[in-house]
């Protein structure tokens, strides 16, 4: 009985046992670590997956950096300052008949212009007035005359002057010199004569004229028709539109 009763004792024992070393009560550190350490099986998919997910991520960053790059390219060519051609178009004018718009045209291009040539409805200006205003005594029209006469001054008219008054005219010029020595002819004999600007209605002629950036303004008085002469020249901006000759 004691061997049967020791023999059944050893055989709850060791079942003891093993059924706490099924449970991995009585696993050490080290087997724990050994189990860790051996490689998991990965499936063929889940490779295939891991790989499109790397590629992708790739491909974000260098999309990423060229971006960047571009980004940094096109903002320096945006705030690169654009090169400018922009013409200005001034006219020049007027003048009171075609020969002299044709004249200074000529010049204009032996500096390297191009003129066009536009015809506009406008004012001119002819020359300067000498004139005398009369007193409102009777006779003294003639009176004037006949001291003017014998004094060299043979041409002088009675017209209509400003205010609706009659004066002596003592000639137009175009010419200052001219008009000067009428003036100081006249004031010799005793009288003041006044001095007024004419002009005259009707078709004038413009030039019309493309300046580069780098062109210079024009100047008015280096294009008068004719040495002495007088042209009343003006430089303003070209109109939208026109017709052209």
């Amino acid at each position: 009985m004691t061997v049967l009763k020791v023999s059944v004792l050893i055989l709850a024992l060791a079942n003891a046992g093993y059924f706490l070393w099924s449970r991995g009560i009585g696993s050490s550190d080290g087997a724990a670590d050994n189990t860790a350490a051996v490689p998991r099986l990965r499936l063929v998919s889940e490779s295939a997956a891991a790989l499109s997910a790397r590629a992708v991520t790739g491909d974000s960053s260098r999309s990423a950096a060229a971006g960047a790059e571009g980004g940094s390219s096109t903002g320096s060519a945006a705030a690169a300052p654009l090169a400018s051609n922009v013409t200005r178009c001034i006219s020049l004018g007027p003048f009171p008949d075609v020969s002299q718009a044709v004249h200074a045209a000529t010049a204009l291009r032996g500096g390297g212009y191009q003129p066009r040539q536009r015809v506009a409805e406008g004012e001119v200006w002819v020359g300067v007035w000498v004139y005398l205003p009369m007193p409102p005594a009777p006779g003294a029209a003639e009176q004037m005359r006949a001291k003017l006469k014998a004094g060299g001054i043979d041409d002088a008219l009675e017209m209509p002057g400003p205010n609706d008054t009659s004066v002596l005219s003592l000639g137009l010029y175009s010419e200052p010199k001219r008009a000067q020595a009428r003036v100081t002819q006249a004031q010799a004999l005793g009288y003041s004569p006044a001095v007024s600007d004419r002009k005259r209605a009707g078709d004038v002629y413009w030039l019309d004229i493309d300046l580069k950036p780098s062109d210079a303004m024009l100047n008015p008085a280096d294009l008068q028709p004719e040495a002495g002469r007088i042209v009343r020249l003006e430089v303003k901006g070209c109109p939208m539109a026109g017709p052209t000759t």
